[in-house]
């Protein structure tokens, strides 16, 4: 069952194994806020065991288009589409999110975000890439990067 993330109290649930979960759980409250704001949508995770199909299609991205896999154990996971857009996120008990936005109709916007709690180093990984640094209210210090994604995935098969 999908757990409605609140952004107004932000709470460590789902993420009390991350020895980062106060940071982890306001990056996740920092992304549930944008959705509200930018599409009035309400973000929900469940644990990442019911979402095996979201966190296999991100790892799956990960492994064709860059060869990552990455090490850390996944703890929740959502996926949805607003204005024709899949978004995946996958957030993992080391305090990294990782989240897919794939255009649906074409291939014009199509990226893979890491974000780093604060608190957490950069995963080896992920050395290869630099991290911009952003300040959230909820979230303190957020470290992120991206790559733009070239294959084609299904994204109705998660």
């Amino acid at each position: 069952m999908a757990d409605v993330v609140d952004f107004q109290t932000v709470s460590t649930e789902g993420l009390e194994s991350s020895p980062v979960a106060e940071a982890l759980a306001g990056l996740r409250a920092n992304e549930a806020r944008y959705f509200k704001n930018k599409y009035d949508y309400v973000f929900t995770v469940e644990p990442a065991d019911e979402a095996k199909s979201v966190v296999d299609w991100v790892s799956g991205i990960l492994a064709d288009e860059r060869d990552i896999v990455i090490s850390s154990r996944p703890l929740e996971a959502t996926t949805f589409v607003v204005e024709g857009i899949r978004i995946a996120y996958v957030f993992y008990e080391s305090g990294l999110s990782i989240n897919v936005m794939y255009t649906i109709e074409d291939a014009s916007k199509r990226a893979v975000g890491f974000k780093l709690s604060e608190g957490m180093d950069v995963p080896a990984e992920l050395d290869s890439f630099k991290f911009a640094r952003q300040k959230s209210k909820l979230a303190g210090t957020i470290r992120g990067s991206y790559f733009v994604i070239k294959g084609e995935y299904d994204p109705n098969g998660v």
